[in-house]
């Protein structure tokens, strides 16, 4: 299965976002809140962690140490609670500015999670003629 669609869902006083339904099988009991370099958060399965952490170990520890310790000190590993939420650190609404409205967006092999503000934002600057030439070579 790939994640698809956008889904628009509110952060709770608790820090609780609702997952899609449709994610929940793919995702399994448990799997990964990774943060991303440009103020987002992205929704790992295990399976995809697990690349992760072996693309990072093929490299010399010089060259990625700095990566490494951003993603695994600020990653979390999540499961649903009995009505199909995930509770996100503070210090994760923090980084991606989640306010209240959260955007969760299929990527294929993962889906992110967006404050509703800087998805629309990330959207707008989307230049459609660059898209347009990049999806004639598929």
């Amino acid at each position: 299965m790939a994640f698809y669609g956008k889904h628009t869902h509110t952060l709770d006083a608790k820090n609780r976002l609702f997952v899609p339904a449709k994610y929940r099988p793919e995702l399994g009991e448990t799997f990964y809140i990774v943060p991303r370099l440009d103020s987002h958060l992205a929704i790992y399965t295990q399976e995809k962690w697990d690349k992760l952490i072996e693309k990072l170990n093929s490299y010399p520890d010089a060259k990625v140490e700095g990566l490494r310790r951003f993603i695994f000190s600020n990653s979390i590993d999540v499961t649903f609670d009995s009505h199909g939420r995930i509770m996100l650190s503070a210090e994760l609404v923090a980084y991606a500015h989640i306010k209240k409205g959260a955007i969760i967006a299929g990527m294929g092999d993962y889906a992110e999670i967006w404050a509703e503000e800087e998805w629309q934002d990330k959207i707008a600057s989307v230049n459609l003629e660059d898209l347009r030439e990049l999806y004639s070579e598929f």
